[in-house]
């Protein structure tokens, strides 16, 4: 599996939810914007302290997330 080094996650920046390197912008805004129809180069552009690699890495962690599987567990 690829290395998601640039999602971050801190309860001090956005509540907790998955960040890009610690900045205000979420995963799920970015895909957002994806699913919308936005292209790489206008996210770039509307934000131009983000990189294309954390396009990348937005869609690589929600691909993961969704192959994720919770299991409850029992008490003992």
């Amino acid at each position: 599996m690829t290395s998601i080094d640039r999602i971050t996650f801190d309860p001090a920046v956005m509540g907790g939810k998955p960040c890009i390197r610690g900045m205000r912008v979420t995963v799920g805004t970015i895909l957002g914007l994806l699913a919308a129809g936005k292209s790489h180069q206008e996210i770039l552009e509307a934000y131009p302290y983000i990189e294309p690699e954390d396009i990348e890495q937005c869609l690589v962690y929600a691909t993961w997330r969704v192959e994720e599987c919770d299991v409850p567990l029992s008490s003992v």
